[in-house]
């Protein structure tokens, strides 16, 4: 394996005890202009596994985004809302909403939001699901809640990916969890190490990296059917998979020539090209949200900086120029903003780059393994803290901060996966 290959795998392979409980969120910082909301309680909402309410207001407060208004008694959306008298009360916004467990077992909620400030009703929905999709619907509620109020379309309804590890007893899990933390889900476990998941554009699949044939091997896990196939096993080293966003290929980085370089496969393991060319190590590709750009880490210029070129290969062109150590780029999906991996001042911090203005802001320390949030507004991140590895969250501008904890264990890896319809 290469050197810079192998620095790059260091910094998330540390030691850790298996995690057996949901993840814990933790909120540490919120946006400077938050929006006052009142959440009611919704009728009926007994009749499902959880409230709804509940878990609507946990997504608004955690989001940064949102100061939820506490004390809010039961309101279903047939009610008649006094939209001055919770401006009073200093709600610019307001949720009710009820639950009806239907005939053949479903759950039916409905649910409005006021604006009361204007004095008008914002959106209305109604959603059915199997009971067990309690915690999905609460989610999309959520989603349409923050999209009303901000313009953007919310993640909550979303889903992680993650390497939940315990060396010390060669057991690395692949989990699956709602983008909460709850709803955990084991995809794929080994008594070798697991790194580098990466989800598809259909959320159905996960690529990832085993070390079960005693050499990184690339595989892709359907989650649906819970079958698996490898993509790439060639001569050496494989690694970093990344799909593209019309899920048709994936871009790899082999060792198969000699130096690491970057490489595309089709999505079934066919059609393998080699798109990098330099004498130097070539890894950790990335597609850009449109499909036309791969960013990539490479130490041509003599240490690891970031670079990126044609989705087709050819020439590139160096991103990165401040400090001498900077990996594991990924791209917003709407294109504006860079992360990426910084070695400064004896550590390693997350950064993110306005790809127009070249701007740089630091969001975090002691932070590997970025991954935006399908939205392009918050990025989870891998960080060491105690002695143990954990995941947090931190919006683009730096002022929404998260940690998802658990009572024991290392996870890593994080890979926050697309929208689901």
């Amino acid at each position: 394996m290469s050197k810079l290959h192998s620095l790059i795998l260091s910094v998330g392979l540390i030691a850790g005890t298996s995690a057996q409980a949901q993840l814990k969120i933790e909120i540490a910082g919120i946006s400077a202009n938050q929006i006052p909301i009142a959440v009611a309680m919704f009728a009926d909402e007994g009749v499902a596994p959880a409230d709804v309410s509940d878990i609507i207001r946990a997504d608004l407060e955690r989001s940064g985004i949102f100061k939820v208004i506490d004390g809010v008694a039961v309101l279903s959306e047939t009610a008649i809302i006094d939209h001055a008298q919770w401006k009073s009360r200093g709600a610019d916004a307001l949720v009710v909403g009820s639950v009806k467990k239907l005939a053949d077992g479903r759950i039916e909620v409905r649910y409005k939001l006021h604006d009361t400030v204007r004095s008008t009703q914002l959106s209305a929905l109604t959603l059915s699901k199997d009971a067990r999709f309690t915690r999905v619907v609460a989610h999309k509620i959520a989603d349409d809640i923050y999209e009303k109020m901000t313009g953007t379309r919310g993640a909550f309804a979303t889903r992680v990916a993650y390497v939940n590890e315990n060396r010390g007893e060669r057991d690395y899990r692949l989990e699956i969890a709602d983008a909460d933390g709850e709803s955990v889900q084991v995809a794929v476990r080994s008594k070798e190490p697991i790194i580098s998941p990466s989800w598809s554009p259909d959320g159905g699949k996960v690529a990832y990296v085993s070390f079960e044939q005693r050499k990184p091997v690339i595989y892709v896990q359907d989650l649906v059917t819970g079958g698996r196939k490898i993509i790439v096993n060639e001569k050496g080293s494989n690694s970093a998979p990344s799909w593209a966003p019309d899920g048709s290929k994936l871009t790899v980085a082999l060792s198969k020539d000699g130096n690491t370089q970057v490489y595309g496969v089709n999505a079934d393991g066919s059609g393998l090209r080699r798109l990098s060319n330099s004498s130097g190590i070539d890894t950790e590709p990335q597609y850009s949200a449109d499909g036309e750009t791969i960013y990539f880490t490479s130490d041509r210029s003599g240490g690891p900086q970031i670079y990126k070129m044609s989705a087709s290969g050819g020439n590139a062109t160096r991103v990165t120029f401040n400090g001498s150590y900077n990996i594991s780029p990924r791209v917003s999906s709407d294109g504006k903003t860079l992360a990426w991996i910084s070695q400064r001042d004896g550590g390693y911090s997350l950064y993110a780059m306005d790809l127009a203005s070249g701007q740089e802001l630091r969001l975090a320390e002691q932070a590997t393994e970025p991954s935006f949030s399908p939205n392009g507004k918050y990025i989870m991140y891998a960080t060491k803290t105690g002695g143990r590895t954990s995941l947090a969250v931190v919006s683009v501008d730096g002022r929404v901060k998260q940690r998802l904890t658990t009572k024991a264990g290392n996870i890593r890896e994080p890979n926050w996966g697309p929208f689901m319809n």
